[in-house]
């Protein structure tokens, strides 16, 4: 690759070339040029080799959508000549990359470090393209491009980073920051944890008479929230989830308040089961406890897709009551907008109310309000917002169809429903609705 040098030193051949063509030596031009191409090729040739240049990429195992993922170049000189480059890691094409050159300089021996940071756009399977560099050659004419072999399999998930930060802040007792509401009450549940002596404050209903008798003071009998329950997350991945708040689409808000919430229950000692449907059923797991199984839940939901077909809910709600009787929290992660939709949910999810904790959980569109708010000034303004009342209208009545078939109702703007969705789950598992 030819460098600035290079070409500085080809523009000053013009002039030699007119004075050699005014004096009549043309050939002194065709000599000029000729030697400088030599020089050109000749120190491409002694370029430093790539052979003693080590590469390691440093990563977490996936990448998390939509949030900026830390990549660290370890580079090491093993050979006994120096290395003076530029380089240029090739993210994944469906990435936004940020500060992916660098110029670097090795001696013999020497190793370096290098970080960058990539977006994701969209969730799935993808790849590094490989990494170029550019090594510098004596006297500045060119530049030897070379590819190095680093290719890479990625695979993009949901916001498993937000996981991270989640399980920080609960250590450090700090989840209002993202805004996750738990009770200050202590004692609440049903199962019976320890019994300590009464304080002020404590709650008449829980003195152990029997042990205030034994000890000659006032026991209470302490609680904990119950452990092992249920929780059944049901996606619908049919064209009510196509739609998209912010530029992105329902789905891909969907799976990452369903990632937050799959781990708060792993952490509470919950069982946590998966069913995706749309025309029919496409992935069912029951619900276990542990780690593992988000693991398992994350790995199924990774490369999930809104697809353009109209969801049979009373297939997969079916399919869902044959195989689990237990009471838990079912939650089914779809939409409605209209009276036939939320009619459609209220008969085939209705029964589920019957004997689980039934909960519709939605997305959010801020810009039909906006709309609605907006003053107006033209005669489209005013038809928007006419077309914005009658939207907000239908939701209204939808959803009192949805609350007279038992079933709650959750739904918050895309960058509050991870919050929201585990402040519901908190509240259910402190008032023992389960």
């Amino acid at each position: 690759m030819p460098t600035k040098r290079f070409w500085i030193l080809a523009v000053i051949g013009i002039p030699i070339a007119a004075i050699a063509g005014f004096v009549g030596t043309p050939i002194i031009a065709l000599v000029y040029d000729a030697l400088l191409v030599m020089a050109a090729v000749m120190t491409a040739k002694m370029a430093p080799s790539t052979a003693n240049l080590r590469f390691r990429r440093q990563m977490d195992p996936v990448l998390s959508v939509r949030t900026a993922n830390k990549i660290t170049l370890h580079i090491e000189n093993d050979g006994v000549e120096r290395i003076q480059m530029r380089l240029r890691d090739e993210a994944p094409a469906s990435c936004i990359a940020e500060s992916q050159e660098f110029s670097i300089r090795l001696d013999p021996g020497d190793q370096i470090e290098k970080s960058y940071q990539i977006t994701p756009i969209e969730r799935g399977s993808d790849e590094f393209r490989g990494t170029w560099v550019r090594l510098n050659c004596p006297l500045g004419l060119v530049e030897k491009q070379v590819k190095l072999d680093t290719e890479e399999p990625v695979r993009i998930y949901p916001n498993v980073l937000a996981l991270k930060e989640f399980n920080l802040l609960k250590q450090q007792g700090r989840l209002r920051e993202i805004g996750i509401r738990r009770s200050r009450m202590k004692g609440l549940g049903t199962d019976f944890e320890s019994l300590r002596e009464y304080s002020e404050g404590d709650d008449f209903r829980k003195i152990d008479w029997k042990a205030t008798a034994r000890k000659g003071k006032l026991v209470v009998r302490q609680f904990e929230q119950e452990r092992n329950q249920s929780i059944i997350l049901a996606i619908d991945i049919g064209r009510h989830m196509l739609s998209e708040v912010n530029g992105v689409r329902k789905l891909d808000h969907v799976l990452d308040s369903l990632l937050m919430l799959t781990n708060a229950a792993a952490l509470a000692g919950d069982l946590v089961g998966l069913l995706v449907y749309a025309d029919t059923v496409r992935r069912y797991i029951p619900p276990r406890k542990g780690r593992s199984q988000v693991g398992l839940i994350i790995e199924a939901i990774h490369d999930l897709v809104a697809e353009p077909v109209e969801s049979n809910s009373i297939t997969a709600f079916a399919y869902l009551g044959q195989r689990w009787k237990r009471r838990s929290l079912l939650i089914n992660f779809t939409d409605y907008d209209d009276i036939d939709r939320a009619t459609d949910l209220a008969k085939s999810f209705g029964p589920m109310a019957r004997r689980h904790l039934a909960l519709i959980c939605r997305v959010s569109d801020p810009y039909i309000n906006k709309v609605f708010h907006q003053e107006v000034e033209t005669t489209r303004d005013m038809y928007r917002r006419a077309a914005a009342s009658m939207l907000l209208e239908d939701r209204r009545k939808a959803h009192s169809i949805i609350e007279r078939a038992g079933i709650h109702n959750l739904e918050a703007e895309s960058q509050n429903l991870a919050a929201t969705l585990v402040s519901y789950y908190f509240m259910v598992k402190e008032r023992s609705l389960l």
